[in-house]
């Protein structure tokens, strides 16, 4: 199975409107910034997207909020996108808000084909409402479904000709679990090598998780809020 793809447009082939996609990242870090571009250049409509956040008014999936691309979100934090905020109080974007464990764990269950557990996190708040409830342990706990994806968009470091991917640092946040819970996962890489080039030891995302792989290409790795300190003797 051919899993190279040519270009960030081209492994995005098959997505319409509708489509329920996850995309990894942590604010702006370890966004799949070329698969977000070439989303918003195909303009696709009525997306369903779960991401821990939005990205900020001009990057990361918030172009897609731009673009009004996107139908719903399911994320954990949207703090940091005014175009967030006005179309989810205009009634434009249907939000629905996971603390930021739960939602880790929904997609993980998804991956591995649970359908949903039993959680602690949120019982007693509006996070509860509707959702089964039963004591466990003495404690009480929320039932919550598990999340999957038409297409899961995720970055890594390194990857092979096999679809094997190695992160780096905190930029493996969610791109992990989401690459496992997708039907089809569209993974770009920063360096792409050929097959058996990967230590074995060092893969965190097996290539039976990835049907496509792109070679990307220039990275801004953008930073949401730099915060620096005086050097010492200034004000």
């Amino acid at each position: 199975m051919k899993k190279v793809y040519e270009n960030a447009r081209a492994a995005l082939e098959g997505i319409g409107d509708g489509a329920v996609i996850m995309s990894g990242g942590f604010g702006l870090c370890g966004n799949p910034e070329n698969l977000i571009t070439a989303l918003a250049e195909l303009g696709v409509t009525g997306l369903t997207v779960i991401s821990n956040n939005c990205g900020t008014d001009h990057q990361g999936l918030g172009v897609l909020l731009q673009n009004r691309q996107i139908r719903k979100m399911i994320s954990s934090y949207v703090g940091e996108n005014k175009n967030f905020e006005q179309q989810f109080l205009s009634g434009e974007l249907e939000v629905e808000l996971a603390p930021q464990g739960t939602l880790a764990e929904r997609i993980r269950a998804g991956g591995a084909g649970i359908p949903a557990f039993f959680t602690p996190t949120g019982y007693g708040t509006s996070v509860a409402e509707g959702k089964e409830t039963r004591e466990l342990g003495g404690r009480n706990c929320v039932l919550e479904q598990a999340l999957t994806a038409d297409y899961a968009l995720v970055k890594a470091w390194r990857g092979d000709t096999h679809g094997n991917l190695v992160y780096r640092k905190t930029a493996r946040n969610f791109n992990p679990m989401m690459a496992t819970a997708g039907r089809v996962t569209i993974a770009e890489v920063e360096e792409l090598v050929p097959a058996g080039s990967l230590d074995p030891d060092t893969i965190h995302t097996p290539g039976i998780f990835v049907q496509r792989i792109i070679q990307g290409r220039d990275y801004v790795k953008p930073i949401e809020q730099r915060t620096v300190r005086a050097r010492a003797g200034r004000a």
